[in-house]
């Protein structure tokens, strides 16, 4: 009976398993690197397990030394910033309207953002493309 049990007690030792955590303090807005990242035995729900995953992102918070970084904390890199000048474009049913607008937040790719007509002082919102333009529905 002891023969049998033995095996199954080695074999159910615990997974190791890691999450991510700041290396040290990243403040917001910043471009994250392999060294600014590490990995932590233990597990918290919701956070990450790879720091390949992270590389590139920007961060939205402050990230402190040794806590987790969780989804909410990091985003797409912003390619418009306050204040910048951008291309807004409208287009339905084959009639495509461009003109200037000044973007009124930081945005990334895919992401919504308030922008001011710069002739009109009117301000819509728009998604952000690939090429920094925003598209206005």
């Amino acid at each position: 009976m002891v023969a049998r049990i033995l095996p199954l007690l080695i074999l159910a030792a615990p997974c190791a398993a890691e999450t991510v955590v700041a290396a040290r303090t990243v403040r917001p807005q910043s471009v994250l690197t392999a060294a600014d990242l590490t990995l932590q035995d233990g597990t918290m729900p919701g956070s990450f397990a790879s720091v390949a995953a992270l590389i590139g992102k920007e961060t939205r918070v402050v990230l402190y030394a040794g806590r987790p970084v969780l989804p909410e904390d990091i985003a797409a890199p912003a390619i418009v910033d306050r204040n910048q000048i951008v291309t807004l474009t409208f287009a339905r049913d084959g009639l495509t309207i461009r003109t200037e607008g000044r973007s009124l937040g930081r945005a990334g790719v895919g992401d919504s953002v308030r922008v001011m007509n710069v002739q009109s002082r009117t301000t819509l919102s728009g998604r952000v493309q690939a090429d920094g333009s925003v598209l206005v529905q």
